[in-house]
């Protein structure tokens, strides 16, 4: 167990109000929560909610999704996040799903690279899953690297305590959707669409790319405990927050990185909205000469911690904090995490990109968005 702790992610001393949402006992509170506290407390609970969530919550059982984490976290490279998914799963009992082995895959390749998802191999795994189960499948995995990269970015150590206390788990419930070979629609799916409509209605707050409902929302609404977890409700800027403009350069890096065609048109749609003119993007396709310096600096470390998440270092976190210091570090860091999730999510379900994104994308370039690997 390490005892070093980033100075540009300090701990918080403590967060109250998190006894429903933690999953620990005794009083304790993990490292990535008081990390995430110490920049923005209301970000650090809903965090807690969303780890609980993703890997309690749905209908796939927990202890497939825990062998999941475990393996994930091995793959990445992440000593925090091994220790804290194999405590879970010790906890959970020995996972004894027949999907196992597809559900592993799925989680390797998808980990590997965002298109990792062959078309065999999606055909195969929806013929031991639903359309929701798949759905849920993809998301838990996509959790997983944004909580993994989260972890090595925040540069958490395991907690001493791990091996002398017991988490707190929650009871197991069994579904009745579970074992469904068809996706029936839950009651709290039907209930969910008013507050996405209203959401999403044009000019509320948080619909900052223009494309009225994305399609990203449609599908996750068929998980809906998940997804309200990992959307949560949209905050407004704090002082001094990094912008807008900025978070979407990040975001568009990752993207492109990731090649992932649904989410680099969104990013496009987003600048442009914001003002950024169409030169400056048309430049940004052969270097980055055109970013600003802090843009610059956010850019290079979202790039690292994509590639090679466990490679990230204190001279990383410092060099990011020296354009972005206290919380603005860490809401680049999210921005960087959030979209290993969405790069993964969209492309490997093919979810069609929004008529106004595909005409935005062609406005600013004269031409149609093919991904590195010609997924179009």
């Amino acid at each position: 167990m390490g005892t070093f702790q980033s100075r540009t992610f300090p701990l918080a001393a403590s967060l109250p109000g998190l006894e429903t949402d933690l999953l620990e006992t005794q009083g304790k509170t993990p490292a990535y929560i008081l990390a995430a506290a110490n920049a923005n407390p209301d970000s650090a609970k809903a965090l807690a909610k969303l780890v609980k969530t993703v890997l309690f919550g749905g209908t796939l059982p927990a202890t497939l999704k825990l062998a999941m984490a475990v393996q994930t976290a091995n793959e990445i490279g992440s000593p925090y996040a091994v220790a804290h998914f194999k405590r879970l799963a010790k906890a959970a009992g020995p996972c004894t799903d027949r999907r196992m082995a597809t559900a592993l895959l799925y989680a390797r390749n998808l980990t590997l690279k965002a298109h990792g998802i062959t078309d065999a191999q999606f055909v195969g795994a929806r013929q031991q899953f639903n359309d929701a189960q798949l759905i849920e499948l993809t998301m838990v995995v996509c959790f997983l690297n944004f909580f993994i990269r989260l972890v090595q970015g925040l540069g958490v150590q395991p907690e001493a305590w791990l091996a002398s206390t017991k988490p707190a788990l929650p009871p197991r419930v069994t579904n009745h959707l579970s074992t469904a070979r068809v996706a029936l629609a839950s009651d709290d799916e039907l209930s969910a669409g008013q507050a996405i409509i209203e959401r999403w209605a044009p000019g509320a707050p948080g619909n900052s790319l223009g494309v009225g409902i994305p399609n990203s929302v449609r599908a996750m609404i068929h998980v809906p405990d998940i997804y309200q977890a990992w959307s949560g409700k949209p905050q407004p800027p704090r002082p001094n927050s990094v912008p807008r403009s900025t978070l979407l350069q990040v975001s568009l890096a990752v993207s492109k990185l990731n090649g992932c065609r649904y989410c680099v048109l969104h990013q496009i749609s987003g600048l442009r909205k914001q003002g950024v003119d169409v030169a400056k993007l048309v430049a940004l396709e052969k270097s980055d000469a055109a970013l600003a310096p802090d843009e610059r600096a956010a850019v290079v470390f979202a790039r690292k911690l994509t590639l090679t998440p466990a490679s990230v270092t204190e001279a990383d976190r410092v060099a990011l904090a020296a354009h972005f210091p206290g919380a603005l570090a860490y809401d680049v860091l999210y921005q960087v995490c959030r979209f290993a999730f969405m790069n993964r999510f969209t492309d490997t379900l093919r979810l069609p990109s929004e008529d106004e994104a595909v005409n935005v994308y062609k406005e600013t370039f004269g031409k149609s968005y093919t991904s590195p690997d010609g997924y179009k």
